[in-house]
């Protein structure tokens, strides 16, 4: 996450009254959770954060619930965020609260980044949804296209870097157009990436990309 998002999600929680809920969908380490949290308390808003923690080399598991359970204790963010250790499309359906703001870094492929998007039906009309990785994750990009570009919900706000913000209204051709922009900065992300994983970092430099991490 970097200080643009950083500051996407504060500005976006700090948007939210008192009383109001934030659902966070993967937090790792709690790293976003902790500025969502910090935004969320100066205006009286709450925090759900929702990871399952899974076991694994890729995932961390009970070491990384841990580290984020001390994160949030550091942080002084008890009384503001709840943790809730399940999948998040295991416990969409049962879901019954309402929610005031939306950010989903979940599992990045197709059918769970779509079916997140589902927790936007306890949003207000207008209610914003954040979603990390929008522009530089296949899985997440393509859902983008499906329910963004050529659906009838979302409506494409803004961007920091390829952390996208939506709001709950249908779009307009205008829209969607914007969203259509974007694609071609996500192709040269995707090649990044393969320059990367080929260890072609002098040629990805060439692109503008000087890091030898992912574009994000």
């Amino acid at each position: 996450m970097t200080q643009e998002q950083g500051l996407a999600l504060w500005n976006a929680a700090r948007r939210l009254g008192e009383g109001d809920l934030i659902v966070e969908i993967g937090s790792h380490q709690g790293r976003s959770t902790t500025v969502l949290g910090a935004a969320a308390r100066t205006v009286g808003a709450k925090v759900v954060a929702v990871d399952p923690f899974v076991d694994g080399k890729l995932f961390g598991g009970s070491p990384t619930r841990q580290r984020f359970e001390a994160n949030i204790e550091a942080a002084e963010l008890d009384g503001v965020v709840e943790l809730v250790a399940e999948y998040s499309t295991a416990k969409r359906p049962s879901w019954n609260r309402p929610i005031g703001l939306l950010y989903i870094d979940g599992k990045h492929d197709y059918w769970t980044y779509t079916d997140d998007l589902r927790w936007s039906e306890h949003l207000p009309a207008g209610g914003e949804i954040l979603v990390h990785d929008c522009f530089s994750s296949i899985g997440v990009t393509l859902g983008t296209i499906v329910k963004v570009l050529f659906g009838r919900r979302y409506t494409y706000v803004d961007r920091a870097t390829s952390l996208a913000r939506f709001r709950l209204t249908p779009p307009t051709a205008a829209d969607r157009l914007r969203v259509a922009a974007q694609l071609p900065w996500f192709c040269r992300n995707v090649g990044l990436k393969v320059l990367l994983r080929l260890r072609l970092r002098a040629v990805a430099r060439l692109f503008g990309h000087d890091s030898p991490y992912d574009p994000y």
